[in-house]
């Protein structure tokens, strides 16, 4: 089976509209920023290597420290899909990351989006 197109794009082409679409809703860079360490365990350093690089989506969470335990309290709906019932783990991850940004975009507070 063909892997999905996503798991090819660069993390550095998406990053940038995390970004612009949490500042849209007046919440920062640093907000995302911290939301994306928090789910994959990079340091900001990390982080910026990261989008430096170029790498893509599968390298990038292939390569991230640790994904958070408290990411499997991620749920809801993105893209029509439930996040929690999504069997690739790539794919999951990926989701992951999409909905935390949503909820931040969505005005949800910092210690609801990193589920403290």
């Amino acid at each position: 089976m063909p892997s999905h197109r996503i798991f090819a794009m660069r993390f550095s082409d998406v990053y940038p509209l995390y970004i612009k679409k949490a500042e849209r809703k007046n919440r920062t860079k640093e907000e995302v920023d911290q939301t994306i360490r928090w789910l994959t365990g990079y340091t900001q350093a990390g982080l910026q290597k990261q989008v430096k690089q170029g790498n893509d989506f599968e390298t990038f969470f292939a390569q991230a420290p640790a994904i958070n335990p408290g990411s499997s309290l991620i749920s809801g709906v993105v893209c029509g899909v439930r996040v929690e019932e999504i069997e690739d783990p790539l794919m999951q991850k990926i989701r992951w990351l999409d909905k935390l940004i949503d909820e931040l975009a969505k005005g949800k507070t910092m210690e609801k989006i990193l589920r403290k």
